[in-house]
Parts: C-alpha cells; sequence; structure tokens
C-alpha cells in the first residue's frame, strides 16, 4: 500500500517522492501519513541518496488533511478527541522528520499546497514551485485555524505576512511565495520537473559527508543564541575539517584539480 501510495525513485544520488492520490489530491489521509513517513525513513537510510525530491501527481502538489476522514474520526463519546490528538501528531512527526533528515529535501509544488500541504512545503529545506503555483492555509474559512501548518509557516516566512495568510485564508501566488521566502525558485509549469532537478542535482555533486553535516548544523545553530551558535559552529567546523575528503577537497582547489572523494 505505501509503495501505492507514495512512488520512490532513485536516479543520480536523487531520490523522487510522488504523492500518488490524484483523485484526493494527494490529501494527507492517515495511509498517505504513514506511507510518507516509511519513503523519507527509507531514503534517509539509503545510502545512494544524496538529496530527496518530495512532489505531487496529478493537478495539485497537496490539498492538506482529508477532511471527510476527519469528520469520520469525530464518532465515539469523545467525540474524536484521541483521533485528532493522534493525527495531529503523526503528522507533526512526519514534519519534523524532513529537518532531521541526513539529506537536503526540496518541495516540487504544482497546482495548489493547502493547509497541511502548505506545511509540507513549509517543512522542506527547500522549494520550488510552478508559476502558477498557489498557496494557502485556508483551513479558517471552514472554521479550523491551520495552528499546526502555522508552526512551519511561521518559521519561513515573516510573522505579519504568516498572520494574514492564516486569518484571511487567501491563496498567494508563487511570486508572493518567493518573495516571502516560502519557495526558492519559480519554473515554467513544463519546466518544472528539469528545474528541480538541476537544483538537486546541483547539491547531490556535493560532497555528501559535508552536505549531511552542514544540514544538522543549520538547524541546530538557528536554535541558538548568537554567541552559542557561533561556538556550535565552530565545532561543527572542525568536525568538517577532519573529514577526509575535506582535506582532498581544499588540496585539489590549491592544485587546480578535481577531488578525489571517496
Amino acid at each position: 500500500m505505501s509503495d501505492d501510495l507514495v512512488g520512490y525513485d532513485v536516479a543520480e544520488h536523487v531520490a523522487v517522492l510522488t504523492l500518488q492520490n490524484p483523485q484526493k489530491l494527494n490529501a494527507l489521509s492517515d495511509a498517505m501519513l504513514a506511507a510518507l513517513r516509511a519513503a523519507l525513513m527509507r531514503a534517509g537510510e539509503d545510502g545512494r541518496v544524496r538529496v530527496v525530491v518530495i512532489r505531487g501527481s496529478g493537478k495539485a502538489f497537496c490539498a492538506g488533511h482529508d477532511l471527510k476522514e476527519m469528520q469520520a474520526g469525530r464518532d465515539g463519546a469523545d467525540r474524536g478527541a484521541a483521533y485528532f490528538a493522534d493525527l495531529f501528531a503523526r503528522c507533526s512527526e512526519v514534519m519534523q522528520l524532513i529537518p532531521g533528515l541526513p539529506q537536503p529535501v526540496i518541495a516540487q509544488v504544482h497546482g495548489i499546497a493547502t493547509a497541511a500541504g502548505c506545511q509540507l512545503v513549509a517543512s522542506c529545506d527547500m522549494a520550488v514551485a510552478a508559476s502558477d503555483a498557489r498557496f494557502g492555509v485556508n483551513g479558517v474559512n471552514i472554521g479550523l485555524f491551520c495552528s499546526t501548518p502555522m508552526v512551519a509557516l511561521t518559521r519561513n516566512v515573516p510573522r505579519k505576512a504568516a498572520f494574514e495568510m492564516l486569518t484571511t485564508g487567501q491563496f498567494v501566488t508563487a511570486e508572493r511565495a518567493l518573495s516571502l521566502g516560502l519557495i526558492n525558485r519559480i519554473a515554467a509549469p513544463e519546466e518544472l520537473d528539469a528545474e528541480t532537478l538541476d537544483l538537486a542535482r546541483t547539491v547531490a555533486a556535493k560532497l555528501g559527508r559535508a552536505v549531511r553535516i552542514g544540514k544538522r548544523a543549520f538547524y541546530e545553530q538557528i536554535a541558538l543564541p548568537l554567541d552559542q551558535a557561533y561556538d556550535h559552529a565552530g565545532r561543527v567546523m572542525v568536525e568538517n575539517m577532519l573529514e577526509r575528503d575535506t582535506d582532498e577537497g581544499i588540496q585539489a582547489f590549491l592544485e587546480k584539480r578535481k577531488p578525489d572523494w571517496t
């Protein structure tokens, strides 16, 4: 079932994870969350993979949670409190798994990315979007404030812009998402695959160990005060400098040749 819902393909050190439930706009149902979690963990342990791309099939990237499934979860004496708490905990685990993955993760966005789908984009390390893509945290339109998507969103875009998105429920264009820092690049729809893979392959061509060290340090230092961030980053630089392949990379640069990385 996992393979049916999330495709897993690796080429040139790039793992492409494809959400494959286009009839439901790749909604994050219970099964989809489980499948995405499994695929991410598989990629994290796959020695071939240096970069991960998450994309959607069909007309949209991801339309957020499966509302019909959520409504069905209301049954019971507690009116679904236990189900909802478990659902949002599982979703939060998947979102946190992405920055915790050793490899950089790129969202490839087309169509719409709404609510938890927008959260998924914001949770990725980078994002490339089609020029006609739209982004929204639209739960407020149906009486459900996007509180968990808010966590990732407010770590990507300025505070006032995030609050406007959350309280109006309005979509923002790809151009606006780029200006806010939610995405890195925009591509024509027919060039989205190529643009995303170009970014992925550029990163995958770097020394994988250095990127893994750097990604870990990137998220660790953000949570620290400035002086502690520099202390931590200094220790990470020492760790990186002592790598055999880093020594080779520096020496190759000085000798104007390609590095012989293992």
